[in-house]
């Protein structure tokens, strides 16, 4: 192996270790925070079909679009209806989004209270 070559794997190897501790320390500050499970939240926005109207990232097949994507909610100082963002607030809007904004277009799906806090923790994991 050229030295050129094992440099640039020496490099992508510490890239990906410090990508895997960033999203560990992602999980572990929304689970934190939100105290949900982040695994189960993303089992869960699998089966709901969140990802027919959402662009949601590590959700296979969650490429929607005609809702906000969903890959940043952690870092947006609102939700829909001007409601301050926060994981209450989060796990609000999707357990009971019409309660937040009548006229939302975001289907009352019947996700329980401890189901929304999984959901929210996924969302909050997103960096």
């Amino acid at each position: 192996m050229r030295p050129q070559s094992f440099a640039a794997w020496i490099f992508a190897g510490v890239l990906l270790t410090g990508l895997a501790c960033e999203q560990e320390r992602a999980l572990q500050a929304a689970r934190k925070r939100v105290g949900g499970d982040p695994d189960r939240g993303a089992q869960l926005i699998q089966r709901y079909g969140c990802g027919g109207c959402h662009r949601i990232p590590g959700i296979a097949g969650a490429a929607g679009s005609s809702a906000p994507a969903l890959e940043h909610l952690a870092a947006e100082s609102y939700l829909p209806g001007s409601l301050p963002n926060t994981p209450e607030n989060v796990v609000r809007w999707i357990e009971a989004p019409r309660s937040v904004l009548p006229q939302t277009r975001m289907p009352m799906a019947g996700v329980s209270h401890s189901e929304a806090r999984d959901i929210a923790t996924y969302l909050w994991s997103l960096r």
